[in-house]
């Protein structure tokens, strides 16, 4: 008759398993784990601490041998599963990325998990599980401009300082567009996601003539208002 290993325990896990097994944040799984290597301790068998612990006697086999091999290491993860990874899922993550970083809805200017889902054919959850793993953040976007004007920093000096120290007597106006008014074309292309870093595009843009006119018209004239009154 094949008879169980026998479980001794020393004072350090024996404090961790029983730590294990009264704790309410502790992981189910790991408190069965737990209560079946401090009943075989105890000294009893598998078929009582299945029926105590209402678990099936391989079970109570299995995480008794895992300790008596390995210790506290070998019930606290699981073993990795042998096989390999679905191919379907893999090609599935595989287009949740290239979507998302190479693509845009034809409606939106990012993809959400809801909508991504969607055109996949999906779940949301699934979606943003790949976006955390790989650090995708459609939502973020960051602005730059680099400029090549070579007189750039003479100009910004220029702008800063009359803003900063006008001149006596003078009147400063800043034009600037309606926020009604929506820009309707960055002035550089703009850089795509990618895993680790949000899309990127400049912080300036291109506006028709038209609007630009009555903008200024706009600003200037609500101007000349607050001086007359």
């Amino acid at each position: 008759m094949r008879r169980a290993c026998q479980i001794t325990l020393n004072d350090a896990d024996r404090t961790i398993l029983e730590r294990w097994s009264r704790g309410r944040s502790t992981p189910a799984r790991l408190v069965t784990r737990a209560r079946v290597v401090l009943a075989a301790a105890e000294g009893k068998e598998n078929k009582d601490i299945a029926v105590e612990l209402h678990i099936s006697r391989g079970a109570v086999a299995r995480w008794r041998n895992r300790f008596a091999t390995a210790g506290i290491a070998g019930i606290e993860k699981d073993v990795p599963r042998g096989g390999r990874p679905p191919k379907a899922r893999q090609d599935l993550v595989r287009r949740i990325i290239e979507m998302t970083t190479q693509q845009k809805p034809t409606n939106a200017t990012h993809w959400s998990t809801r909508t991504l889902a969607e055109a996949l054919g999906t779940n949301r959850s699934l979606v943003n599980r790949v976006w955390r793993a790989y650090g995708l953040k459609p939502h973020l976007c960051r602005t730059f401009k680099v400029s090549n004007d070579p007189h750039f920093a003479e100009k910004l000096l220029d702008v800063v300082g009359l803003y900063l120290d006008p001149p006596e007597h003078a009147l400063v106006l800043c034009v600037d567009e309606k926020s009604q008014i929506q820009a309707l074309d960055r002035t550089q292309k703009s850089l795509p996601i990618y895993p680790g870093r949000g899309e990127t595009m400049t912080h300036d843009y291109k506006c028709a003539p038209t609007v630009i006119l009555a903008v200024f018209r706009s600003q200037i004239t609500g101007a000349i208002r607050l001086l007359v009154t």
